[in-house]
């Protein structure tokens, strides 16, 4: 068996899975957030939309990850190669399965806060945005230790 490249797989795939988990649980919070508000006022979907999508990124993060990481992979690959790929995507695993619920966390409390102010919408977005930089670090970090 093909140990290096088996473990450079379990790396990719604990990436791409943390990371789209992650963004599953933090969408769950929005989108709940938004049917709330949407119940008693539609005209708000605008708004709320651009704070229910945010936590969706860093399942695109990890696919990303996932596809340039996939291109390190090759049969016959050595362990300590294998290990490189698995460490490579444990930065942006762990920092994007977190961030994702956290982000959800922080764009439902504002989508609630445009329920009752809709004039906020806008500078809202900053706060999951926040959070969001620490995905994009971890993203940047995993594929510079791809390499």
């Amino acid at each position: 068996m093909e140990w290096g490249y088996v473990i450079g797989l379990l790396g990719v795939g604990l990436c791409v899975l943390l990371c789209g988990i992650g963004s599953a649980l933090g969408l769950k919070k929005t989108g709940q957030a938004a049917a709330g508000i949407l119940s008693e006022d539609p005209k708000k979907f605008s708004k709320a939309l651009v704070l229910v999508v945010l936590p969706a990124t860093q399942g695109i993060y990890g696919f990303v990850f996932g596809i340039i990481a996939m291109g390190s992979l090759a049969a016959g690959m050595s362990v300590g190669a294998g290990f490189q790929v698995l460490l490579a995507g444990l930065p942006l695993a762990l920092t994007g399965f977190f961030s994702a619920m956290f982000q959800g966390g922080t764009a439902a409390s504002c989508i609630h806060a445009v329920a009752k102010k809709e004039s906020l919408s806008g500078k809202l977005i900053l706060f999951p945005a926040m959070v969001e930089t620490y995905a994009i670090l971890a993203l940047v970090i995993s594929i510079l230790l791809i390499f």
